[in-house]
């Protein structure tokens, strides 16, 4: 399991990398309406082509292989991308642009859905093209849907949970007051508490949002409008900046990605640890410090349950594909019920509810249940065609106000303004 998870962090959260998506202004070659403006109609029918990052094809090719048994004269052909999320935006954005249909559907990381819908390439899910979402969890159809339509159809998802060494920290905090309480007797000790991801990268931009919405406030509200200067908003960045001066948040979290988290929990080095569900089956591990001594829950917020931001991958329709119902056929077998217990069982996280109900995975994956609750109060990302943009100025204002270089209320203006710039 612990080459899996490690394969698994690479695609799932290396979203949103800093590139910037030179190419998606609306005299790139997109219609930028998002309506089905492709050459292909929406029942055409024959083999089509799935792309997807190299990272995580394992957990698809058996389902491909099951798909073409089936459909002998349908044919699924997968196209592997560049393991890095940038390199492949870039082969994706390349190809559409040029109006190519040699893609038919393509796995998108989550922040990426508003940004091609916005462009035209997408074929919205309507109409003829029109399919149920029952059944899925809410925050991975918002995820997928740009302007109150539906682009894509979740795949798979993904949701922060917080890790406890039940040596260090031996009840379960409910409240961040409890963590922070927590936290003083681990640090009276000389350990070190709570690591979280707050390097200036796209882990600063979720763990920046996680705080705001834990707070009840959040980057941008439903109608796209700039909130990072609300009461709640700076109430919450201003927990995490006081976390980090107190010792609650340890000191090396600025130099933290993903992987420096589960090095550090996983050697016994931090109490407590807010990281992805990979990080279990590396902690559990023979070899691992914490093994046997490990208790997850979903994040903590101001009063209770924390919001964690929404991973994941969603599958759209090339707008110039000739065979878009295969397409939207091949989408919808992959979120079936037997499909998505296999992603359970390769620790990929299903976007079917039903799956984290299942008793026998809950004996084998004893985290379901923690990271279903946090599904449940995930949010997505902002919805924003300029979302690199948009993560920039969020990671570069909250990095300063971790630091001291800005106060909270400076750095959520600057925040607010470098933000409109881009959005509007």
């Amino acid at each position: 399991m612990a080459n899996l998870s490690k394969k698994i962090l690479a695609g799932i959260s290396a979203v949103g990398l800093t590139a910037a998506l030179v190419s998606c202004s609306s005299d790139d070659g997109g219609n930028g309406d998002g309506g089905d403006g492709g050459s292909g109609g929406s029942d055409g029918r024959g083999p089509i082509t799935f792309a997807m990052g190299k990272n995580d094809t394992d957990k698809l090719r058996p389902i491909i292989d099951r798909w073409n048994e089936e459909n002998p004269d349908e044919e699924v052909t997968l196209q592997e991308l560049a393991g890095e999320a940038d390199a492949q935006r870039d082969t994706l954005v390349q190809s559409l642009q040029a109006g190519s249909s040699d893609i038919d559907v393509m796995a998108l990381d989550v922040v990426w859905t508003a940004q091609f819908a916005a462009q035209g390439w997408l074929a919205p899910l309507q109409d003829d093209l029109e399919v149920s979402t029952d059944g899925l969890l809410d925050a991975t159809v918002e995820s997928a849907t740009y302007n109150d339509t539906l682009y894509a159809l979740p795949q798979n998802t993904n949701g922060q949970l917080l890790y406890r060494n039940t040596d260090m920290v031996s009840e379960a905090p409910e409240t961040w007051d409890d963590v922070v309480q927590s936290c003083e007797d681990v640090t009276a000790d000389n350990n070190d508490c709570l690591i979280t991801q707050l390097k200036q990268y796209e882990g600063l931009t979720v763990s920046t949002a996680g705080f705001m919405s834990g707070w009840g406030g959040g980057i941008l509200d439903e109608n796209g409008e700039v909130t990072v200067t609300s009461d709640e908003s700076r109430e919450g960045l201003q927990a995490l900046v006081d976390a980090y001066e107190d010792g609650t948040i340890s000191r090396s979290s600025t130099g933290a990605t993903e992987e420096e988290t589960n090095l550090s929990f996983t050697q016994g080095q931090n109490a407590m640890a807010i990281n992805w569900p990979y990080m279990y089956g590396e902690a559990e591990a023979e070899g691992s410090a914490v093994a046997g001594k490990v208790e997850v829950q979903p994040l903590v917020g101001k009063d209770g349950v924390g919001v964690s931001t929404l991973g994941g991958y969603n599958n759209g329709i090339n707008v110039n594909s000739e065979n878009k119902a295969t397409a939207l056929d091949f989408m919808q077998f992959i979120t079936s019920e037997e499909n998505q217990r296999s992603f359970a069982e390769e620790s990929f996280p299903p976007v079917l509810s039903s799956i984290y109900d299942d008793e026998s995975l809950i004996e084998e994956f004893p985290y379901l249940p923690a990271l279903k609750e946090s599904l449940e109060n995930a949010e997505p990302r902002p919805v924003s065609p300029s979302y690199d943009s948009l993560s920039k100025a969020v990671q570069d204002n909250a990095y300063a106000a971790i630091t001291g270089g800005k106060s909270v209320e400076d750095a959520t203006n600057d925040m607010e303004s470098a933000i409109a710039n881009v959005t509007s």
